[in-house]
């Protein structure tokens, strides 16, 4: 009886260690993977020639600063797209038809709504605006 549980022990110990060197694997890779959220949200900039049939963002955001605080992005009365800190050359866009947008500190990103830059907020200052798709 001593072997059988022995050979049960070591397959038991077995199937622990293939159970965590799948899991390790498993969370390492997703370190790597992009968020839900930046798929939906992100947009390739297209070149010269695609720039007549590509849409146009409602909203663009830059981060120009090493660090931009909170940067809030909502659908009025709906999902809340974005709501967490960027970093130097971090860019989303969002094509929403309605945006709420709330800038912790204007000064650190540069805002383009429907094409057009808007007027970069001061240091420091919290700016709150609504962009709405043109046509919308």
């Amino acid at each position: 009886m001593g072997v059988a549980r022995l050979a049960l022990a070591v397959l038991a110990a077995g199937a622990v260690v293939t159970l965590l060197v799948i899991g390790g694997r498993a969370l390492f890779g997703s370190f790597g993977a992009t968020p839900p959220e930046r798929e939906r949200a992100s947009a390739v900039t297209p070149g010269p020639a695609a720039e007549t049939t590509a849409r146009v963002p409602t909203v663009h955001i830059e981060c120009v600063a090493d660090t931009c605080p909170i940067v809030t992005v909502r659908v009025p009365g709906g999902d809340v797209l974005q709501y967490r800190e960027m970093s130097r050359g971090e860019e989303v866009s969002y094509y929403e038809p309605e945006l709420d947008v709330v800038l912790s500190d204007a000064g650190t990103v540069r805002v383009t709504e429907n094409g057009k830059p808007r007027e970069q907020g001061k240091a420091g200052a919290r700016e709150a605006f609504t962009a709405k798709a043109s046509g919308a």
